[in-house]
């Protein structure tokens, strides 16, 4: 087939390498446009683009597909399917409605099950026992097309977002290769999506990342792992914000907030349930450290019986 690809971070740079391990055409590849790094003249990372352009494949980046010109370009293709991963921009009818077998999308949860920005971090957060990757056939709707193939993996307890999302991301190159020849040959039979069962995947935010003491210590654990570093996950410290990297409930019990006798490497929390011994923090202007580092550093603020918030 004549694929038409569309995508532009890491997890969709695997599905295009999975694609170009095929016999089929990348005839084209539409990402992002370029944009700054976190630092002074430096471009922000473009796995994608750069995937394509070592195979010399034609990259498009334009600000919107709602341009009749670039809808024209996309025509003029002549593509039998265009595959969307991780793209980031929104696709208008028009487009959806381009290549022969349509837009087929390779989304990191179970449909209908988290729909929306962030599936991986939302199924963690909520405790889900499991999660995997959807072949959807796209519509003009949030990822409310008709499924294609499902495969499944269970979270574990010691996943983090980033274990997560590299296991999604094999998964669902796998997948992508899996569902074409149905989807060329017409034998594949979608599936309908029950609205009924579905749930919405929100953007994260910072204000998420904000430690409640009064969580259990297997909560705060669940946040740090799971929002890390996308999002900070921070608590105070004599005016300063924190952030926790990482951390482990241990069998101890407090007061919430307050800091726990322990040895004198450990900084260990009471929680609503339990305990957190905090084990990698990152103090403002400063790298990451082990919390024995912070500890040599803050010993008078980080004592026991002092409370933090």
């Amino acid at each position: 087939m004549r694929i038409v690809f569309a995508g532009t971070p890491d997890f969709a740079a695997a599905s295009l390498q999975a694609l170009l391990d095929t016999d089929h055409d990348i005839v084209a590849v539409y990402t992002q446009p370029d944009r700054q790094g976190k630092r002074k003249n430096q471009l922000a990372p473009r796995p994608v683009k750069d995937l394509a352009l070592a195979h010399d494949i034609p990259v498009f980046q334009p600000h919107s597909l709602k341009d009749e010109h670039e809808q024209a370009q996309l025509t003029a293709l002549n593509a039998d399917l265009m595959v969307v991963v991780a793209y980031g921009m929104l696709l208008p009818e028009a487009v959806l409605d381009t290549p022969r077998l349509g837009c087929i999308n390779v989304h990191g949860s179970i449909l209908p099950r988290w729909r929306g920005a962030a599936p991986v971090e939302r199924a963690m957060l909520a405790g889900d026992a499991e999660t995997g990757v959807t072949i959807m056939q796209m519509d003009v709707g949030l990822d409310t097309g008709d499924m294609l193939h499902k495969v499944f993996t269970p979270i574990e307890d010691s996943d983090t977002a980033a274990s997560l999302f590299e296991r999604l991301t094999t998964l669902g190159a796998q997948a992508l290769v899996a569902t074409l020849p149905g989807l060329e040959d017409g034998s594949i039979k979608p599936e309908v999506q029950d609205d009924a069962l579905a749930t919405y995947a929100s953007k994260l935010s910072k204000q998420e990342g904000r430690i409640d003491w009064s969580a259990s210590a297997r909560e705060i654990d669940l946040k740090v792992r799971t929002l890390s570093p996308r999002v900070a996950v921070t608590f105070e410290l004599d005016g300063d914000m924190v952030k926790l990297l990482g951390g482990e409930p241990v069998e101890q019990s407090g007061p919430a907030g307050e800091i726990l006798p322990s040895d004198k490497k450990s900084i260990v929390v009471g929680c609503g349930e339990g305990a957190l011994k905090l084990t990698q923090l990152q103090l403002p202007g400063k790298k990451a450290m082990a919390a024995s580092d912070v500890l040599n550093a803050r010993r008078d603020r980080l004592s026991a019986g002092q409370t933090l918030s």
